[in-house]
């Protein structure tokens, strides 16, 4: 059973919005620290944001500065990316993960496990 499963995807006009959403069982998010990535068709995956144990954010990805917001629901035991003024380049599979020893947030992938499965994020006309 997945213990991290991410909603939200789907296909979205340039300028559009998406709320992905992480949602975790068999665990607390609030004891990890948990990132999103994403991989683009023939792309690396690469780190997006994350947020720590402790609530604190942080963006990796320079491109999505001031566009995405990472945030987490402790009641609803969901971490959300909340995707504004997305652009054709946004687009790939977003993952969500739980950093395997750190309740801070790192931006190598291999610190982190229990991934979901991925939701496709399409962005165009």
């Amino acid at each position: 059973q997945l213990q991290l499963v991410e909603s939200g995807g789907g296909l979205v006009q340039p300028g559009g919005s998406l709320r992905l959403s992480c949602a975790a069982s068999a665990f607390t998010l609030d004891d990890y620290a948990i990132g999103w990535f994403r991989q683009a068709p023939g792309k690396e995956r690469e780190g997006v944001s994350c947020i720590s144990s402790s609530g604190g954010t942080t963006t990796w990805a320079d491109s999505v500065k001031g566009r995405f917001t990472i945030s987490r629901d402790s009641a609803k035991n969901t971490v959300y990316l909340q995707m504004n003024s997305l652009k054709p380049e946004d687009t790939g599979v977003y993952y969500c993960a739980r950093a395997t020893f750190f309740k801070f947030c790192s931006r190598d992938l291999n610190n982190y496990d229990n991934w979901g499965q991925g939701t496709q994020v399409t962005v165009s006309s």
